[in-house]
């Protein structure tokens, strides 16, 4: 040895909660978390705000929600703090104009390159699914239930869709579908409750720490389906079920073949949905190390030959095909 001695510096693990003043929706709840006890102001940099509380960071910026890309390694260049996760505080919007509180994971993974996004993101990319994602729903449901707000709001996942850019973990959590809502202090100080017992705030355990759980556990990707996902939520709401992307039948494009060829194999079969599954698998399973993938279709949802082409697909992948009784623990 030189005899110099070796110092090693572990870089603190955070999580960032990202809100963005331009909407109630984002701003009220993140208000309300800040209302609990133990905050500290943070760094500021370009010209966004911090707070601090533990290992939680909640961030405020003045743009869209789905425009700040790369936030993960900003704060990290910034702060020289390694980040764990991302949770985005939103609103949401919905034609029906329903009550909702929603989660989701966040990708355009169907996207062709040279395509521009409506909704932020980078065609071709998922970012992997926040693992808290089943156990926080189910959170948000118990929270919700015993503040008043069911059944008047609806608790539901989203399909993966939209951005902001990112490679680490991450989650929307959201507040639908009209102004009236997005303003509902209830519903703000219910995700706010989230956030704190989800993250394990004030001294409690966080919920749905998957490293805790060990290797072997069954993670759901949900492949077909429409936005709010119901064939899935149906398993997802069970206790200790896991979930990772959502892929719904819009992010499957698929090109009908000739009706004359109704078996038509996957190699037949154009679109972009293929290369939208092998994102989303690769995604989830980076999210999930050490956890057993299984593909759950929406069957329903799928016509003979798209379900066809996507079981064939899934084969030559090495993707396991996962009915719902797979993924509930005994």
């Amino acid at each position: 040895m030189s005899g110099r001695n070796l110092i090693i510096i572990e870089r603190k693990m955070v999580s960032l909660v990202v809100a963005t003043t331009r909407d109630p929706a984002s701003m009220n709840p993140a208000t309300a978390l800040l209302a609990k006890p133990g905050w500290q102001p943070g760094p500021s940099f370009q010209n966004i705000k911090s707070f601090v509380n533990e290992q939680v960071r909640v961030l405020q910026h003045d743009n869209s929600i789905i425009a700040e890309d790369d936030l993960d390694k900003r704060w990290e260049e910034a702060t020289g703090e390694s980040v764990n996760e991302l949770i985005f505080l939103s609103k949401h919007t919905a034609v029906s104009n329903r009550p909702a509180l929603t989660v989701h994971p966040i990708g355009v993974p169907h996207l062709r390159e040279g395509e521009v996004p409506p909704q932020g993101g980078r065609p071709g990319w998922a970012a992997p699914p926040l693992p808290q994602m089943g156990p926080w729903l189910r959170l948000l449901n118990n929270i919700a239930a015993s503040h008043n707000l069911l059944p008047e709001f609806e608790i539901t996942l989203e399909g993966t869709h939209h951005g902001p850019v990112t490679n680490k973990p991450t989650m929307f959590v959201e507040i639908g579908s009209t102004e009236e809502y997005w303003k509902r202090q209830d519903a703000a100080q219910v995700i706010a409750l989230l956030i704190w017992e989800g993250l394990g705030l004030g001294g409690g355990t966080a919920v749905g720490n998957w490293s805790r759980v060990g290797d072997k556990n069954k993670v759901l990707l949900g492949i077909g389906g429409g936005h709010y996902a119901p064939r899935h939520m149906d398993i997802v709401m069970k206790d200790d079920v896991w979930v990772g992307h959502l892929l719904s039948g819009y992010s499957l494009p698929m090109e009908d073949p000739s009706q004359s060829k109704p078996d038509t194999n996957s190699k037949g079969i154009g679109g972009t949905w293929k290369e939208a599954i092998k994102v989303a698998f690769e995604a989830t399973r980076s999210a999930f190390p050490g956890g057993e993938i299984l593909a759950h279709l929406d069957h329903k949802s799928f016509k003979g030959w798209q379900k066809n082409a996507i079981i064939g697909f899934l084969s030559e992948q090495n993707i396991k095909v996962g009915k719902p009784d797979d993924f509930i623990r005994n």
